[in-house]
């Protein structure tokens, strides 16, 4: 189960760092370098990563909920905040805490993409998709 969850979190990370990172290498930072001028190979790209958002997002909230995906957050939230208080670690720049921010994001993602299989394998009960005609 941890490879499962290690597997989802680095593909979660991934996307996050590739949509958006702090050290100007993302698609955002390709966007806004040339004015936001839009080119095929651009969009392309920026289609890719909304399939992979909209995957991972809907795979989330499936799977935990509304509620569920903000417990989620606010676990691995505070779950940083205490590593970081714990180890006496003050982000002194934004990037530092853009990084933690991020990180944070890819496990309530790769957790919200792994629990249906937690849960299955822990209980037995099995996640129907809701097909309404």
């Amino acid at each position: 189960m941890a490879r499962s969850f290690l597997l989802r979190l680095v593909g979660a990370a991934v996307l996050l760092f590739a949509t958006y990172n702090p050290e100007g290498r993302s698609y955002f930072h390709w966007l806004a370098a040339d004015g936001w001028r839009l080119s095929p190979l651009k969009a392309f790209a920026g289609v890719c990563l909304l399939v992979g958002w909209v995957f991972l997002l809907r795979a989330t909230v499936e799977s935990l909920g509304a509620l569920g995906t903000l417990l989620a957050a606010a676990f691995f939230g505070t779950l940083i905040w205490v590593v970081v208080s714990w180890a006496h670690l003050e982000p002194k720049t934004s990037k530092g805490l853009t990084y933690l921010i991020l990180l944070g994001i890819a496990a309530v993602l790769s957790t919200g993409s792994v629990f249906s299989i937690w849960r299955r394998r822990m209980t037995g009960q099995v996640d129907v998709d809701d097909h309404r005609p």
